[in-house]
């Protein structure tokens, strides 16, 4: 290093002008933060902080050297503190990346010579955030003491305490810390540890270290406190406001944070958010512990979030880089008193996730509207009701509506709405919205480009269409499962000859000004209230599409001739009536197509031949049918990352498509497909990447299973229902570290407890587990389950043999789940199970259970008043 021989000639010549000349450079170049910082690699920086802490003790009583060379090791620190989390960015085109690597360096090489490109949409595909320090190889070789520095610094800027405990996990870990520790008489390990906030830690992620050999003792003090914090709130504020305990709750916030995540976090309250905007100095002097406890009282009590706080009562700090805040599951934080303090504290605010808050209401929108006018993205996501619009009747679709909205459109679009940067809203699953609520939001709704109201069943047609009039900037619309029809269709492609200044799109000689031909997404699954001449209507317009959701709704061959576009990347035509032949028209346009999902389509199978085996091996593709034709479109012309089959899909088919699918991270195979096991056995190798692996009514066996699991060790989700074959528990004995979803129907009768433990042992990470038809097991099975997975976020059980003949008990330990099912297990569960599980498991907002499993003929529901609301659901 430049700087390192410098130093070293320095030193040796006692020339101490070019020291500070490098102090200066190094000081200089250590407090730039960002893209430009990452030129500085860690290994260099252990590298550096050692010869600065080894040369600044050597010289220790030459004073004026001293002050000289002891600038080095706290550089180094501030460096890395302030740099723990850092940007990436990358291209629409596939980079790999060294797994093991220096992923953020590798990365930064590759794209610097592009950096003026950054703001070309085209050519980059997303921004994230990682934390650079872990991501890096060298990491496991910060000695403790640098690291130590390094949190303890006041400068630490991490996204969330779940970051922080990540990062010294992956420390920790490492071979060579873990001699160092052991050969130290003082415990490091603890004493690193120890420093994690566990008050502030996700309640899904701390249970989920329970079997941690580093974590366990921490994540049960982290539990414990957690829970307490729920419990009884007010009650912890005479502790939370020792210095001790306030410094432990006080969210980590600096000048440079950028990022606020806090969520899964059901103990973090208003009373908390507010104490860590707080100056520390507020806790020193007794007359204004006074006044915070009392006013923190009033908030804690439950109407305390409906009051916002006085702006004169506590003069928060300011966090001007804070840019995006995480609030998502927090059920205990009021949502009005959070964007009070938002307001105050963070004034630079772009993006707010706030999914499944369940105290929103439509006037908190348009609070956080005038108090946080930066906002542009707003996240209010709420799990979609289990009635779907296609199970009840249809309403706000008569002949009158839809003739009288047409005279209707000119006159709202010239009603110009409020002034708002909100450009993305997301309300997906908010049942409780209605079209009174659409009309409110639609008085800000002028700056709207992405609207999302999937699953919003209390909308109307006409309610949606009326929205969409006012959104004028529109390119985005997520309206699955919903009432859109008709309405909305024609408010979509109706030309407004006064849209503000935004110019007319010119395609193929057609000019138009409607809002169809710039959409850019548009996901209208499970919409059966779009009839088919409405439908090729918008297709015929809507030529500008990158992702495109037409699953389950009346799509036929006539609709997707109608349409011209070439820029899709996702198509989804699941569960329609269209062909093959329909298809090849689009693939042939669309050759940057990733995302194709097909499953369910029963046409793909009219007049072709289910070829055997034997015929798959000797193949020639000289003079394809209709369906080879089709996927061998797709290998010629797409390179597919996820891809979604059923009817007609056999084993040529998946050999037809090897050269496109060679990047595949995601692949379903549904009813009426069948690929064999030849082909199953082949999938890993030419699938190496894949991450999810969903297999129904598939033809499996064991050494199916063992080739999937053995080389795919990167998969994530593995899914095998109602599949039929000879398999045995042999087909689990491997390990599968990186395993976080399992879904295990109706292939597994011969599962017993013992197999369960096995299980649990090879799948240590299981954060979702399904079983169905596992009828061997018994109420023992409960604490298998709490105890090898106690991170489970969600549990489903159904024909389990006798699971709950005795009740429900050590599924209580699972305190992080947020679904849960229960059917036909044993007429066992108490009647206050909802009461309780309410009670014991704070993140629960889903219960489905079965009135015949009730051990007294039903279930005691909480009522009105009861503190907190959980949708259940009991099935007879």
């Amino acid at each position: 290093m430049l700087a390192r021989r410098h130093v070293q000639g320095a030193l040796f010549f006692g020339v101490e002008a070019l020291l500070l000349k490098c102090k200066t450079w190094f000081s200089k170049v250590a407090l730039i933060r960002g893209l430009h910082s990452l030129q500085i690699p860690l290994d260099a920086m252990i590298e550096i902080w050692n010869f600065g802490l080894e040369h600044g003790e050597y010289f220790f009583d030459h004073r004026s050297m001293l002050e000289t060379i002891d600038f080095i090791p706290e550089l180094c620190t501030g460096y890395l503190a302030r740099n723990f989390v850092a940007w990436e960015m990358r291209r629409r085109t596939n980079v790999e990346v060294n797994p093991g690597g220096d992923t953020i360096r590798d990365m930064v090489k590759m794209e610097l010579g592009l950096i003026s490109d950054i703001l070309d949409a085209d050519r980059w595909q997303f921004v994230i955030r990682q934390m650079w320090v872990i991501s890096c190889s060298s990491f496991g070789d910060v000695p403790h003491k640098f690291l130590y520095a390094i949190i303890k610094h006041p400068h630490l800027t991490v996204d969330s305490e779940k970051h922080l405990c990540e990062a010294l996990l992956v420390w920790l870990s490492s071979g060579t810390k873990l001699l160092e520790c052991l050969s130290n008489l003082k415990d490091d390990c603890t004493d690193i540890l120890e420093q994690v906030r566990v008050s502030l830690l996700p309640l899904w992620f701390v249970a989920g270290k329970r079997r941690s050999c580093y974590l366990s003792k921490l994540a049960d003090e982290s539990i414990g406190a957690i829970l307490n914090l729920i419990r009884d709130p007010s009650m912890g504020l005479p502790n939370i406001l020792r210095d001790d305990e306030f410094h432990n709750l006080r969210i980590r916030l600096t000048k440079y944070t950028e990022k606020v995540d806090i969520s899964g976090c059901p103990q973090i309250t208003s009373v908390i958010l507010l104490l860590s905007v707080l100056p520390c100095s507020y806790t020193m002097d007794s007359t204004l512990r006074k006044r915070i406890k009392q006013s923190l009282m009033e908030l804690e009590r439950p109407n305390g979030g409906e009051y916002p706080i006085s702006q004169n009562l506590f003069p928060t700090l300011s966090f001007e880089a804070v840019l995006e805040v995480d609030i998502s599951k927090c059920p205990g934080l009021h949502l009005e008193t959070a964007i009070d303090c938002f307001y105050k504290s963070f004034p630079s605010l772009r993006t707010l996730k706030a999914s499944y808050c369940l105290n929103f209401k439509t006037a908190t929108l348009c609070s956080l509207v005038q108090k946080c006018p930066l906002v542009s993205e707003v996240d209010l996501t709420a799990d979609i009701s289990p009635v779907m619009p296609t199970q009840v009747s249809i309403i706000s679709s008569s002949n009158e509506e839809y003739q009288n909205l047409v005279g209707a459109l000119f006159k709202m679009s010239n009603e110009r709405p409020l002034l708002s940067n909100i450009t993305k809203l997301t309300l997906e699953g908010r049942s409780d919205i209605n079209d009174s609520d659409l009309q409110n939001i639609s008085a800000f709704s002028g700056s709207l480009s992405y609207l999302n109201l999937k699953g919003c069943i209390s909308v109307t047609d006409v309610g949606i269409s009326k929205l969409i009039c006012k959104c004028v900037n529109l390119h985005s619309i997520v309206v699955s499962d919903t009432y859109f029809g008709r309405n909305s269709i024609l408010a979509l492609c109706a030309d407004f000859p006064s849209l503000y200044g935004c110019p007319a799109v010119h395609h193929d000689l057609k000019y138009s000004t409607s809002l169809a031909v710039r959409l850019q997404k548009l996901h209208m699954g499970g919409c059966k209230c779009v009839d088919i001449s409405s439908l090729i209507q918008l297709m015929s317009q809507a030529y500008m599409l990158k992702s495109l959701c037409l699953r389950e709704t009346l799509l036929v061959d006539d609709a997707i001739y109608n349409f011209s576009g070439c820029s899709l990347e996702m198509l989804d035509v699941s569960e329609t009536k269209v062909s093959k032949a329909a298809l090849v028209h689009i693939i042939r346009s669309n050759p940057d197509l990733k995302v194709f999902k097909a499953r369910g389509c029963k046409n793909f199978c009219h007049g072709e031949k289910n070829l055997e085996e034997s015929e798959f091996l000797s193949l020639s593709y000289s003079g394809c049918s209709n369906g080879e034709d089709f996927y061998l479109e797709l290998s010629r012309t797409c390179i597919l990352e996820e891809i979604a089959f059923g009817w007609g899909f056999f084993p040529f088919s998946l050999k037809t498509l090897e050269p496109a699918i060679q990047s595949l991270r995601a692949i379903t195979v549904g009813l009426g497909g069948s690929l064999g096991e030849c082909a199953l056995v082949l999938l890993p190798t030419i699938c190496p990447l894949l991450e999810s692996v969903i297999l129904h009514f598939q033809v499996i066996s064991d050494s199916i299973i063992k080739t999937i699991v053995e080389s795919l060790r990167h998969l994530q989700v593995l899914s095998l229902c109602y599949c039929l074959g000879d398999l045995s528990s042999l087909s689990f004995q491997f390990s599968m570290p990186n395993l976080r979803k399992l879904r295990l129907e109706r292939v597994t009768p011969w599962m017993t407890n013992d197999d369960l433990v096995i299980l649990t042992r090879n799948c240590a990470s299981l954060i979702e587990l399904s079983l169905l038809g596992c009828t061997l097991l018994n109420s023992d099975s409960q604490q298998i389950i709490s105890c090898g997975w106690p991170g489970l976020i969600s549990l489903h059980l159904e024909d389990c043999g006798e699971v709950t003949v005795n009740g429900v008990s050590s599924l209580f330990d699972c305190k992080a789940i947020e679904d849960l099912s229960l059917h036909h297990n044993g007429h066992g569960i108490q009647r206050n199970f909802i009461l309780d599980a309410a009670l014991k498991m704070p993140m629960l907002r889903k219960v489905a259970l079965d009135l015949c499993d009730a051990s007294e003929g039903g279930f005691t529901s909480p009522g009105v008043s009861y503190k907190k609301p959980v949708p259940f659901c009991l099935e007879v």
